[in-house]
């Protein structure tokens, strides 16, 4: 019994002492390094020092301590070897039968504000750490590898169930915790792969990507019921939908998550383009805004967004750039919805909201202006990257290409515009209008072949609305017709990106209907 032994260095400590005490009481020894084996010491525990079973002392501040023949020969050898059995006795060396390792903090190292010199980040790059993990992880069918403190309980109930020994641990525990093993070093790999490919190459897009998650959640389905699917966490600290609570209703759906990302995107991005103050509230159907409103109260903010389209915002998912208030909540009333998101629910909010059976409240706490990051897709046969996020127009130096130029009122519309559209599948077309205290859409043509076609369904989504709005357009008009059709319905200016063959055409129909028009020289597609 006293010849099983186990290797404990960690740099996370809680749960540490517990876990080797309940080893000790299973009768194995501890061997340790550095702070660990100090720790143990000090809590009554019996603990030989690596550097003794090595006979080799810490060097180098540390850097080297575990990687010695004596460690990684105890965990290699494989025990059912009579020759690796034979050398690692002849060797003078012992078998290791658990290793308990966590890394340094290199991910919170390198995500900390303002960024850590280069120095110290790399200090941050565990070396011994993974290549023990590596090797307990190859040889798992005779050493169990710990990495977690999540972990603890149920290695020592299941040590506990054998009386301490290894070896009557069952393989479906030793592979599970072997793949996990596997899967924190990939991961690690993958933050100083990242870290350091923006730090020494410092390109806006990375020269290679390496993904790495948390453990994925399965779904009840996909897009469509024959298609499994999952969501999975990234790994840094949890944020966007990773850090959301869910108050009560069903799991999400595969759906629900596509159309709350697309509903948080575009609430963070009124939060970053100049409406922090004010409140938001955005409503997604099928990942495309059917609706978004700013105003200088939730509930106006509500109506209004709600007033877009509420034909299409039956089933809808609801976000908010500001804590739900009881009244919005009771202005919402019974209308039909399938999730909401919000930084946080007024005392009585989410007890009103829940009424209707089916809703899934979510909060995100952390809930801030949107900044520009990253985005990744995979296509058949590789990924595409892009730098994505609110967007960037510089007003102070848009163009007024008509002769009739726009006002300080309209110029915050096309701000409140131009941030919608951004998330409206191209080509898009957006009405937007003043109201009383803040701007709503009040027509949205999303995701047509056809950009006159999607001028006709914003006008048919606008109605009578439409007269004295602005329309929004995510990239050029290749012809006069989409101004011509907006003049039908009564817009009074139009924002656009210019950049066309025809661009005078364009110009010269808006000056024939006394549109004013500003050209952004900034596209707007998103597909």
């Amino acid at each position: 019994m006293t010849n099983r032994r186990a290797l404990i260095s960690v740099y996370h400590k809680e749960g540490i002492v517990e876990f080797a005490q309940n080893l000790a009481d299973l009768g194995w020894k501890l061997l340790s390094t550095g702070g660990t084996a100090r720790l143990m010491r000090e809590s009554g525990l019996e603990v030989q020092d690596v550097s003794e079973a090595t006979g080799h002392p810490e060097c180098f501040d540390g850097r080297v301590k575990t990687l010695h023949p004596a460690v990684h020969s105890g965990l290699l050898a494989r025990r059912n070897n009579s020759d690796d059995m034979d050398m690692l006795e002849s060797l003078g060396y012992a078998p290791i039968d658990l290793v308990c390792v966590n890394l340094y903090p290199f991910e919170e190292t390198a995500s900390r504000k303002p960024p850590v010199t280069d120095s110290e980040l790399i200090e941050m790059i565990d070396i011994g750490g993974p290549t023990m993990i590596r090797s307990a992880a190859k040889n798992h069918q005779d050493v169990l590898v710990v990495t977690s403190s999540e972990q603890y309980p149920e290695v020592i109930q299941s040590l506990s169930a054998t009386a301490g020994d290894p070896t009557k641990i069952t393989h479906s525990l030793r592979s599970r915790l072997a793949l996990q093993a596997f899967q924190r070093t990939a991961a690690y790999d993958a933050a100083v792969s990242l870290e350091l490919d923006n730090r020494f190459i410092g390109e806006q897009v990375p020269t290679r990507v390496h993904i790495s998650t948390a453990q994925g959640t399965s779904l009840r389905y996909g897009e469509n019921p024959h298609q499994p699917a999952a969501f999975y966490p990234n790994t840094e600290e949890k944020s966007g939908l990773s850090g959301a609570l869910q108050h009560g209703g069903k799991p999400l759906s595969y759906n629900n998550y596509l159309d709350l990302d697309g509903a948080l995107r575009l609430a963070r991005s009124l939060m970053a383009s100049g409406f922090e103050n004010d409140h938001g509230c955005v409503v997604i159907k099928h990942t495309n805004p059917c609706g978004a409103a700013v105003d200088k109260t939730q509930e106006g903010a509500w109506n209004n967004a709600l007033a877009s389209d509420p034909e299409s915002a039956f089933g809808c998912v609801i976000a908010f750039t500001k804590p739900v208030e009881k009244r919005t909540a009771e202005s919402i009333g019974n209308h039909f919805f399938e999730c909401m998101i919000a930084p946080g629910y007024e005392p009585g909010a989410l007890e009103i909201l829940s009424q209707k059976k089916n809703r899934r409240m979510l909060t995100l706490s952390s809930m801030a202006p949107r900044e520009d990051v990253v985005s990744l897709r995979q296509l058949d046969g590789g990924w595409l990257a892009q730098v994505q996020g609110p967007p960037s127009i510089q007003w102070d130096s848009v163009q007024c290409v008509t002769d009739r130029e726009f006002t300080e009122t309209e110029i915050m519309l096309a701000k409140f515009g131009t941030t919608v559209i951004s998330e409206v599948k191209s080509n898009a077309i957006l009405l937007v209008s003043s109201t009383t205290s803040g701007f709503a859409t009040v027509g949205v043509g999303p995701g047509q072949t056809s950009r006159v076609e999607a001028v006709r369904i914003a006008a048919r989504r606008a109605g009578d609305r439409a007269k004295d709005s602005m329309m929004v357009s995510d990239a050029f008009f290749p012809f006069r017709d989409g101004v011509d059709a907006a003049s039908e319905i009564g817009v009074s200016s139009i924002i656009q990106p210019g950049g066309s063959m025809r661009d005078s055409d364009s110009i010269a129909a808006a000056n024939e209907h006394g549109i004013s028009m500003i050209f952004t020289h900034k596209r707007l597609f998103l597909h």
